[in-house]
């Protein structure tokens, strides 16, 4: 298929033509020079058609059920009406970067609904698993018309932070039963959390899910000293789809909160400014990586901090003063 102008790419996108959509979120997905210069102008043309969706994020602990309760929630929503996208952060492989959990496999329903797009994003080794485009994605699908955009974590490291500063609804899940329950979860992710809900309550397990929300509900209103900013803590099973109601109502409850404070549009303007940071700091990383000076400096500096010849931070300088070398003579241009 040829390679369409950006400025028609983004007429498909807004259109929602799905192909169009696929094919601009493996545009911005990539890390080749020219496609992020495309992708750079992509969205400069979709930007104005965004803000307008519900932009949640899912997380928990391993096992919670995160992309069935996602698969159950979604086809929930577009049976009310709504345009669902999905995000799903996968961990990458060593081999190849591309996504290892296949999360399309285990939405069954939403995959094949054509009122539901769901995209699994390879993390690509970035800090916490977060996939370095998930943002440019979920602009890409709020400009094709998706009014809800689920953005599901890897459940490891700092994925929970970073997604947290991407959306308007921090969502996370809870297991009963799960071994370290409330030690398991960590207390600067709990402090991001807008709503939680204890997943898998059904057949024999309902009970202990009940108990364990009412624990985690106790812990939380200690933790914040006030049981007004509690976030809520709620029971659901996505396997029979008791409680999904409920959580979304949740879910629509933090937003109106939010719009009435006027905290909404400030948590948007705070996503951009860690947006721009965001991508300020890939496009250093990557100037570095192509800067010539440091390409030339860098296996004999590498190879010194191996053997303990020369430390960390004294190779780190080297390398800095390599790439300033390169922009004070011109050798390193912007592209």
């Amino acid at each position: 298929m040829p390679e369409l102008d950006v400025a028609e790419l983004a007429e498909r996108v807004i259109a929602g033509s799905r192909l169009h959509v696929s094919r601009a979120i493996t545009l911005v997905e990539s890390s080749h020079q020219a496609h992020r210069q495309r992708a750079r102008a992509l969205l400069e043309l979709l930007v104005p058609h965004t803000g307008r969706a519900i932009r949640v994020g899912v997380s928990g602990v391993p096992g919670a059920g995160k992309s069935t309760f996602i698969d159950a929630m979604g086809v929930r929503l577009i049976e009310k009406g709504h345009r669902v996208a999905v995000v799903a952060v996968d961990p990458s492989s060593t081999r190849t970067g591309g996504s290892i959990l296949g999360d399309r496999t285990r939405m069954g329903a939403l995959a094949t609904s054509d009122g539901a797009f769901v995209r699994p994003s390879p993390s690509g080794g970035h800090l916490g698993g977060v996939a370095r485009a998930t943002r440019e994605s979920m602009l890409v699908l709020e400009a094709a018309g998706y009014d809800v955009v689920l953005v599901e974590t890897v459940g490891v490291g700092q994925s929970e932070v970073a997604v947290s500063e991407m959306v308007d609804t921090f969502l996370m899940l809870g297991l009963a039963r799960s071994g370290d329950q409330l030690q398991g979860i960590k207390r600067g992710i709990l402090e991001r959390v807008d709503v939680v809900a204890v997943n898998k309550a059904d057949g024999d397990n309902e009970g202990a899910a009940r108990v364990y929300a009412r624990e985690l509900r106790g812990a939380m209103r200690m933790m914040t000293g006030d049981s007004a900013k509690t976030p809520p803590v709620l029971t659901c099973s996505a396997y029979t789809g008791a409680g999904l109601d409920e959580v979304w109502e949740a879910v629509l409850e933090h937003r109106q909160k939010l719009e009435e404070a006027g905290s909404l549009t400030q948590r948007r303007a705070d996503q951009q400014r860690s947006w721009l940071w965001a991508l300020t700091e890939a496009s250093v990383m990557e100037a570095l990586r192509r800067s010539p000076g440091v390409k030339q400096a860098r296996a004999e500096i590498e190879a010194q901090v191996a053997a303990g010849s020369l430390g960390a931070p004294e190779g780190s300088q080297l390398l800095i003063e390599a790439f300033a070398r390169d922009v004070a003579d011109g050798t390193w241009t912007t592209p």
